[in-house]
């Protein structure tokens, strides 16, 4: 049998606000994603979403509220097999959005911002332009 390969996964948050996506910076890269973060062993999207924004904004995700927005990937140039996939989900919270200890700084950016943002989150920036959500 064939070795079975994995796709690295990010559950991420779309935080919409006023025509702007909340988007953040990790220490020692200059382009920016949407917060969120890779599921640990046996985690639900809904656990790794709030427990990720917990940690990167120390904020709580409303988990009842989460709505899948799209899952997207990234495919490899050579093979067309998938090399990154990002499951996005939009939700409601409370409390502060404070950039912990390993988010160099976050921000909200609109769509002419899209080219300072990952390659998978540009898929996440062109449907939400799209569907009006970031002008």
């Amino acid at each position: 049998m064939g070795k079975v390969e994995v796709v690295p996964e990010k559950v991420a948050w779309v935080l919409l606000r006023d025509g702007r996506v909340l988007v953040t910076r990790n220490r020692g890269v200059d382009v920016f994603y949407f917060p969120g973060g890779k599921r640990e062993p046996g985690e639900s999207d809904a656990e790794t979403l709030a427990r990720e924004i917990a940690e990167e904004l120390q904020s709580r995700v409303d988990t009842a509220t989460m709505v899948h927005v799209g899952t997207f990937e990234t495919q490899r140039d050579s093979d067309g097999c998938t090399e990154f996939r990002m499951i996005c989900y939009t939700a409601e919270h409370t409390g502060p959005l404070i950039a912990s200890r390993e988010i160099a700084e976050s921000d909200w950016f609109g769509y002419g911002d899209r080219v300072r943002v990952s390659a998978v989150d540009q898929m996440v920036f062109d449907v939400l332009h799209s569907s009006g959500q970031l002008p």
